[in-house]
């Protein structure tokens, strides 16, 4: 592997070397959807007794077929082994991201007079159920539970679930489990991949169908996603982790190489940049930046390098501020960071972005952890059109309408008009003299 930093001045490059800068890393979904298909049908046709082969050939998981479901005692354990400092800290993170999601929520119902005798408006529900997927291949993530499961239930959804891997033992991560409580969520069932994208959109003799799947998850879970998607609800996109830190001539090349690394460690399948038109901020981060390597374990450190030395990342040194700014609303990031003195001097420029950390005490992972935003965010330039997930991802808007005879004759007139002009008979005889009225 390249050990060498990827380092990329913008003014070299010619048009269609710019447009490979914003190409991620992301797979092409087309070519995992044959392979998941069987997988798919399997569980349809075989229920627990696929969601259980499939654990033992793809998580390499001993799970017995009446043992999907985690259990009161695995819960109970998980706390036991767990010890009080990590608990508090998973208590204390979930504090947060509670109270942003309930500060979030929409009002119930409203209701406005648009003229006299007619009112028009919404009223907000939760869904029925939910499926939040956490993954488990590259770690164990506590976090993704805290982030899917708290909107959820602060939004109101009658059922919650959680499907995740198993872990090679058969069993689920301990602090998932602790989270998933403190969530408010006891139903936890061990699959994952496409076999547990299936499960929910079908159910299983153990796993209830659900309506909706939040959750990041393999390019095997998104090609499930996407073949199922008439059968459950996808939820918004979440792909491989992505980050852009923007630094102006004030920032500290040090920080910036500490904070680069953060998404970059995810996997090599991540993407993450330094983009600064400093030289000299460029120059530091790359020459700070084999330090931290030293302070990382060799896993960690073989990730972020292949996100660094390749092609998906590392060093990209703009002409201007300007020049920078208009790369990263190009980029549409998944995480952005502004490392600069001023950093509010810049947001009102940054158009397209999930998520933005401003100053250089703000890193990325203080909002994947304890900030209280979702971090589950809009990946592969979706920034540009899709938000983080919040608690609307678990609401459904309703229109509500009432009008008063006052107001009928206001409108019954014109409405008969637009019905007679795009040839609806039935509309406009509903609001001719054949309708029975009242005074009312």
């Amino acid at each position: 592997m390249n050990e060498n930093v990827n380092f990329v001045e913008l003014a070299k490059l010619d048009p269609a070397g710019r447009a490979e800068l914003l190409l991620r890393a992301e797979a092409d979904l087309d070519a995992f959807v044959a392979q998941v298909r069987p997988i798919i049908d399997a569980v349809r046709e075989e229920g627990d007794a696929a969601l259980a082969r499939f654990a033992r050939e793809y998580d390499h998981a001993p799970v017995d077929p009446s043992a999907i479901a985690a259990t009161k005692a695995d819960f109970d354990r998980a706390f036991d082994s767990l010890g009080s400092e990590m608990i508090g800290v998973l208590e204390f993170s979930a504090d947060r991201v509670r109270r942003f999601h309930e500060a979030q929520m929409p009002k119930e119902m409203w209701l406005k007079e648009m003229s006299p005798g007619v009112f028009a408006g919404e009223r907000v529900r939760p869904i029925d159920s939910v499926a939040c997927y956490v993954p488990r291949g590259k770690g164990a993530f506590p976090s993704i539970v805290m982030m899917t499961a708290i909107p959820a239930a602060v939004a109101g959804v009658p059922r919650r679930i959680i499907i995740t891997p198993p872990g090679p033992d058969g069993g689920v991560d301990a602090a998932t489990l602790v989270m998933a409580r403190l969530a408010g969520i006891e139903e936890v069932y061990k699959c994952g991949g496409a076999q547990g994208v299936s499960a929910v959109a079908h159910g299983t003799e153990t796993v209830p169908r659900c309506m909706k799947i939040v959750g990041p998850g393999s390019p095997w879970v998104g090609a499930a996603k996407r073949l199922l998607a008439d059968r459950i609800d996808p939820g918004p996109p979440a792909g491989p982790s992505e980050a852009i830190v923007l630094a102006d001539e004030t920032a500290d090349g040090r920080t910036c190489a500490l904070d680069l690394l953060i998404e970059a460690e995810h996997g090599p399948d991540s993407s993450a940049w330094l983009v600064t038109h400093s030289r000299d901020v460029a120059e530091v981060a790359r020459t700070t930046l084999p330090e931290y390597w030293d302070r990382m374990g060799p896993q960690r450190v073989a990730f972020s390098k292949a996100v660094l030395c390749g092609s998906k990342g590392g060093i990209l040194l703009t002409g201007s501020l300007s020049e920078s700014i208009e790369f990263v609303n190009d980029y549409a990031p998944e995480h952005l960071e502004i490392q600069s003195a001023e950093p509010f001097a810049h947001l009102g420029k940054l158009r397209n972005a999930a998520e933005i950390l401003m100053g250089q005490h703000t890193p990325i992972c203080i909002g994947n952890f304890v900030l209280g935003p979702n971090a589950v965010l809009p990946t592969g330039m979706a920034a540009r059109t899709a938000s983080p997930l919040g608690v609307f991802d678990y609401l459904k808007r309703t229109s509500v309408g009432y009008v008063t005879a006052e107001g009928y004759r206001t409108l019954a007139p014109v409405a008969r008009l637009f019905a007679e002009y795009e040839g609806f008979d039935a509309h406009a005889n509903a609001v001719s003299v054949l309708r029975p009225m009242t005074s009312g």
